[in-house]
């Protein structure tokens, strides 16, 4: 699957590997596996699935969840982003975690490939387990490319992403999604934090318990921001929630105008 995408950040979405075992009480994209997919074989429990095809039911429709939120590894996707000949910023599994430690090395090792193969494109990853970076950085297995960007996500302080020097990072291009903002964020993570970029947005949905974020949580966030130069990027979630303070910021942009 490659498509537009709804993500603000991003111009496309391509999901080679689907599915997540994190379970977080807010995940959209459960949900979307949920409504649009189906069961085949059952109940799989932990397994993970491989897909060498589309899945077409008996009816002649193509389900893109046959397995609903099991993690699923969709091979005839991988050659999608060359298909795409103008150039893309590509949010690499929207429906996934490809980073989860559940994810074999061997699918990540050929997304990253497939990526490889359609230079013209920036390819955006965001994870949960930002540790796995490390790992895979460490096998020789994680590429580090100027169009590679690699984010994790930080809901609450505990999941903030503490480096003790700055040369532990794996990437030259690490960036923060603190989205759902489900607490202020305390003062000085930036600078245990070498990102290039921070984004920040509000949890959707109607969750039962659903955390709607103070104005000033997010305004904490761009000052110590700003004082370091770091872009931030406000998702639309939170453009009435900020008004005059809202902002949208990409950090390629920051690099294109130092060069020039």
């Amino acid at each position: 699957m490659g498509r537009k995408t709804l993500i603000d950040w991003a111009d496309a979405s391509w999901n080679p590997v689907t599915g997540c075992k994190h379970g977080c009480e807010y995940c959209y994209a459960r949900g979307i596996a949920r409504r649009f997919g189906c069961k085949i074989n059952g109940d799989m429990g932990t397994a993970l699935a491989v897909l060498e095809k589309p899945y077409v039911s008996m009816d002649g429709v193509t389900n893109p969840y046959p397995y609903e939120f099991l993690p699923t590894y969709h091979k005839y996707r991988l050659d999608i982003p060359q298909t795409w000949k103008r150039p893309k910023n590509i949010f690499v599994c929207s429906m996934a975690d490809l980073f989860g430690d559940w994810v074999p090395d061997d699918w990540i090792d050929q997304v990253l490939t497939a990526c490889l193969a359609a230079p013209q494109h920036r390819y955006l990853f965001l994870t949960k387990n930002p540790k796995r970076y490390i790992q895979l950085e460490r096998d020789g297995i994680l590429v580090d490319r100027d169009n590679f960007w690699y984010g994790y996500t930080a809901t609450r302080n505990s999941e903030i992403w503490h480096f003790t020097h700055a040369d532990d990072c794996p990437v030259n291009h690490l960036f923060v999604s603190i989205e759902p903002i489900l607490e202020p964020i305390n003062p000085g993570f930036c600078s245990h934090v070498p990102a290039e970029w921070v984004i920040i947005g509000a949890e959707t949905g109607n969750r039962k318990g659903k955390v709607v974020p103070d104005g000033d949580w997010v305004r904490e966030i761009v000052e110590e921001c700003e004082m370091i130069e770091i872009p931030v990027f406000m998702k639309e979630s939170l453009r009435g929630i900020m008004g005059a303070d809202f902002i949208q910021e990409f950090p390629w942009e920051k690099i294109e105008r130092s060069n020039t």
